[in-house]
């Protein structure tokens, strides 16, 4: 238990006293809201695609196939806590589809590219099977459920502007005819048809936090080696990429009133024990067993991702629960670490694997 504590002291703790300095900051009006789009515009475009990439590129498609129950049971545990993450926030909650698509960023994806190492070298040592889970929930993380996020994002914004659109014709055509005395309004001119769908994904891929992954996954596929001597390049920017994620999660925090209400208790439990028990089950079912399964279950019962509040910010969508989702859960996490490191083998010992 010792080197939870320390993990706890070592990289739970500096992203509080970050956070809580973001939030003094904004508090204390040292940073206005452009200064905060700033910042949030050097993470999301800059650092944490440079982070990205350094990420995935490390990891090698013999990797990737190496073990591919862990590689096929991780695609559906964090993909489908992803989407089923969405659903529930645009259903239950009633948020729309871009509010639905930040949910899912910060309550169905796990912090795996900040805290992988972090969390899984001190408890299962720095082997091969420890860069092995952290590089195939960080590539399916960063590379799939980001850009289905984005999408999300933009299909759900271009929506809200078709609705306050039509709104604005019909109460243009509505002033137009009372103004011919009861006489139909002249029909607007026909605009092209245009795919929102596709709208979304143009936009979507535009976007450097979405293509330089995907960009990064091909090169690995297809068996291209980023040479290490130019790691230096990028990993300057990327080390920048967690620090200013929080303190700007905290500043963040800093302009909505807290929120301790259902929906983020609702979130930090998805995240922090719903999410790890179904990727244990399946993990289980599909024959994970031993310290892979612990791994596996640990990396997925990590915090959310920083990108889904950097992203909420940029574009002010979902801040109060997001923001006090990430607070809450980081916090919950220094319980329910200790709770995954001790249950998983228990269970697994208990259904005879």
């Amino acid at each position: 238990m010792g080197d939870i504590g320390n993990i706890i002291i070592a990289d739970i703790l500096p992203i509080f006293a970050i956070m809580i300095l973001g939030y003094l900051g904004g508090k204390l009006h040292k940073f206005d809201n452009d200064q905060m789009q700033g910042l949030n515009k050097v993470v999301l475009d800059i650092a944490l695609p440079a982070a990205l990439f350094l990420s995935i590129t490390k990891a090698t498609r013999e990797m990737l196939f190496s073990d591919l129950p862990l590689t096929l049971v991780s695609l559906v545990v964090v993909i489908g806590m992803f989407m089923l993450s969405f659903f529930l926030c645009w259903k239950m909650f009633k948020h729309n589809i871009a509010e639905a698509g930040v949910c899912a960023l910060i309550a169905g994806s796990p912090t795996i590219g900040f805290l992988g190492f972090a969390v899984l070298d001190p408890v299962f040592g720095t082997g091969t099977q420890t860069g092995l889970v952290v590089a195939i929930v960080a590539i399916i993380v960063n590379a799939i459920t980001i850009p289905i996020g984005f999408y999300l994002v933009n299909k759900g914004l271009n929506a809200e502007a078709e609705k306050g659109t039509g709104k604005t014709k019909l109460a243009a055509t509505g002033t137009a005819a009372v103004a011919g005395k009861g006489a139909p309004a002249a029909p607007a001119p026909a605009k092209k048809a245009h795919n929102s769908n596709l709208d979304a994904v143009i936009k979507s891929l535009k976007q450097p936090v979405v293509w330089v992954p995907i960009l990064a996954v091909v090169m690995v596929l297809v068996g291209i080696k980023f040479p290490s001597e130019l790691d230096p390049c990028f990993s300057l920017i990327a080390k920048a990429n967690s620090g200013l994620a929080v303190f700007a999660a905290g500043i963040a925090l800093s302009t909505v009133k807290f929120s301790l209400g259902k929906e983020t208790i609702w979130n930090v439990f998805y995240r922090n024990l719903l999410t790890p028990a179904i990727g244990l089950a399946l993990g289980l079912v599909c024959g994970i067993h031993g310290e892979m399964l612990q791994m596996f279950v640990l990396a997925i019962a990590l915090p959310p991702a920083f990108s889904g509040i950097i992203i909420s910010s940029r574009y002010n969508i979902y801040v109060r629960e997001g923001a006090s989702t990430v607070a809450v859960s980081t916090l919950a996490f220094a319980a329910t670490m200790p709770l995954w490191i001790v249950a998983t083998p228990m269970i697994e010992h208990l259904f005879g694997a």
